[in-house]
């Protein structure tokens, strides 16, 4: 038995048999170690389960473990507690943050709706427990066209906080009386139609993943509709339609488009096809916060515990659940 009060590790200091202390100190504490897809490489192979933010809180809610250990952004592991109030939820660095999560609060959201009375909500899963609270239904990235679609179509809808996922969703369903909240994630933002114009004229022969957050995901149907790359070559998926969609593809490269800790999955359900970023430079800072030491350090010393208000929580997790009850991907899959 592992005793969870050892001397707390250093964090700049990693030691040879870490895997192992991880791992026994997991079952020490009854706990469940999860990473979302853009972790480190090295977080994403200890994790008991791999997955998107919303599978993962799904995964969490469902799981016997007392205790979950969340490996990615603060607001995915409020999601996690809120759909599991009753665990010991821990995030190994709560300055892990998310700059799309940060362009709007719930003072911004109810200014927003009291310009717009009798509109609904649909906030992205990519928002703090607080803006959940004030959202009539979530959606995530593969099911926000389904969730839109359900709403009636006189009815104005207020979308946040993603300007790309909602130019995306607005442009399938053709929703005119849709507002869009100008938030963006960095990192996405980053990826934008020039990247996207010259990765796919020095590789004419490779397919394309996109996520619909990103910045160039116009773009990518631009480039379809004018005939530059085949449509049946270029895919516009969340992360876990880019890990059905590499399972399946033949192809010999594929240009990836979301940031880059997510090809360490692609990778190990095809390591037939290579997989490459369409920028490089595409990497969330944030996600790279949680370390093999601050995991180690989290479960000895049960830090840092994620709480959430119970009222707060209670409203957030009605948002989420109206989502789910349209549908959404399996739990390890966005």
């Amino acid at each position: 038995m592992v005793d969870v009060t050892d001397t707390a590790v250093n964090v700049d200091v990693l030691p040879s048999d870490w895997q192992d202390q991880v791992l026994s100190l997991a079952k020490a504490r009854d706990a469940v170690i999860l990473a979302h897809n853009y972790q480190l490489p090295e977080i994403q192979d200890i994790a008991h389960h791999t997955g998107d933010s919303l599978g993962l809180s799904r995964v969490a809610a469902e799981a016997e473990a007392s205790t979950i250990v969340f490996c990615g952004v603060h607001f995915m592991a409020e999601s996690a507690k809120i759909l599991a109030y009753e665990k010991t939820v821990l995030i190994p660095d709560a300055a892990a943050g998310c700059s799309l999560a940060e362009t709007i609060n719930a003072d911004q959201l109810r200014a927003w709706k009291a310009e717009h009375p009798g509109a609904v909500v649909v906030s992205y899963v990519n928002t703090t427990a607080e803006v959940k609270a004030e959202t009539d239904i979530c959606c995530t990235s593969s099911n926000a066209v389904d969730v839109v679609a359900s709403i009636p179509s006189d009815q104005d809808i207020l979308f946040c906080p993603d300007q790309f996922l909602g130019a995306h969703v607005q442009r399938l369903t053709g929703r005119e009386n849709m507002h869009i909240w100008m938030g963006e994630c960095h990192v996405h933002a980053g990826i934008n139609g020039a990247d996207l114009k010259d990765r796919v004229e020095a590789e004419p022969e490779a397919e394309l993943f996109v996520h619909p957050e990103c910045g160039c995901a116009t773009s990518a149907l631009y480039l379809v509709s004018a005939g530059v790359v085949p449509q049946e070559r270029t895919k516009i998926l969340s992360t876990g339609g880019m890990i059905d969609a590499a399972r399946e593809t033949t192809a010999e490269k594929v240009l990836v488009a979301t940031e880059t800790g997510m090809l360490h999955q692609l990778q190990k359900v095809n390591p037939n096809t290579i997989f490459e970023p369409v920028n490089r430079a595409a990497v969330c800072k944030y996600m790279k916060m949680i370390t093999p030491a601050k995991l180690l350090r989290s479960l000895q010393e049960g830090i840092d515990e994620v709480t959430v208000e119970r009222d707060i929580a209670d409203r957030a997790r009605t948002s989420v659940e109206r989502m789910i009850s349209i549908g959404t991907p399996s739990p390890t899959a966005e």
